[in-house]
């Protein structure tokens, strides 16, 4: 515990999509109050107007931010964009969560004060994150697709290539109009994109997963969907084993035994509809016949607004500040 009973929460971009789910589970905080919201395209429009159950609070643009006046930042600006204001906020005392991609994985052009970032799977760096100043929040596709795998990984039982196919709702691409992602064109379609393993989410999967292999970084193959709804992803992920496994779904149900927002399915693989609106991850398994190696196919779906980004954020400001962890989020 930090000695904090409620915290003054600012929320850097707060008109996008990510933005305004942060807003919406803030104001059903027991212990955040909404400090700030910026915004450049929506600057002085009420935030009530924008999210309902919001304060009366006017949005703001980011340089006119007063930052000082927080507790703590949640940071929903664009990758590349999102460190500068991230640096600011700890400059100015607060506490930050980074929903962008620009602190998830160590590089050599990672500044120094960057390096301490904590990467904010509650599930896997609990004890980290609750006396971490800045959390770099998971992507939307690692955070299933980690939570997924890591029983496997822990237990050394990954023996090849792992593919994950995973589709997500037209609300991970943001709320800036692009023309591929109108009505018209979108409806009754379903694609692939960033082919060919060439998808940022990539490097903080291997990462990751390294972490969990005992530094050895397995092979994935990682290949994106765009699906004709507007949030939700659904991950398929095929994982050949080292040994069969006699009870497929034991290491799951030990390992999240207790975990607040992780559901692991014995009746049916898991669905979106299970999880859009919430904060769960869902995790179904399934024995692969016909193979001449043992494999299991692992289901994982979540919302990527809510555990994918927003409500994991909140899942971590939470653990930050000693609050309940569910606070907000049930």
């Amino acid at each position: 515990m930090n000695g904090f009973s409620r915290a003054r929460v600012g929320v850097l971009g707060a008109s996008g999509y990510a933005g305004r789910e942060a807003i919406r589970l803030l104001a059903k905080h027991g212990n955040a109050d909404v400090a700030l919201a910026s915004s450049e395209s929506e600057a002085g429009a009420k935030l009530s107007a924008l999210v309902r159950g919001a304060p009366e609070l006017a949005l703001t643009r980011i340089a006119d931010a007063g930052l000082a006046a927080c507790d703590a930042v949640l940071c929903c600006l664009p990758h590349g964009e999102a460190s500068r204001w991230t640096e600011a906020a700890l400059d100015a005392g607060a506490k930050v969560v980074d929903l962008s991609n620009d602190l998830r994985v160590v590089t050599d052009a990672t500044p120094a004060w960057a390096r301490e970032a904590v990467y904010g799977l509650p599930e896997l760096h609990r004890g980290c994150i609750a006396g971490a100043r800045v959390v770099a929040n998971p992507g939307c596709y690692p955070t299933a697709a980690i939570l997924a795998l890591a029983p496997l990984l822990r237990r050394g039982l990954v023996a090849g290539p792992v593919i994950v196919d995973a589709a997500s709702g037209v609300s991970g691409a943001g709320r800036a109009p692009k023309r591929n992602l109108m009505f018209a064109e979108l409806a009754e379609d379903f694609s692939a994109y960033g082919v060919g393993n060439v998808h940022r989410h990539l490097a903080e999967m291997r990462d990751q997963a390294a972490r969990l292999n005992g530094g050895a970084t397995p092979e994935l193959v990682f290949t994106p969907h765009l699906l004709p709804v507007k949030r939700g992803i659904l991950e398929t992920i095929y994982v050949p084993l080292a040994a069969p496994l006699g009870e497929p779904l034991r290491p799951w149900l030990d390992d999240y035994a207790g975990e607040p927002f992780v559901e692991v399915r014995a009746d049916r693989l898991p669905a979106l509809a299970d999880v859009v609106g919430t904060n769960l991850v869902s995790i179904g398994v399934q024995t692969v016949a016909g193979v001449t190696q043992p494999m299991l196919i692992v289901v994982a779906a979540i919302d990527n607004l809510v555990k994918g980004a927003a409500g994991q954020a909140v899942q971590n400001l939470n653990l930050m500040f000693g609050f309940a962890e569910t606070e907000g989020l049930t």
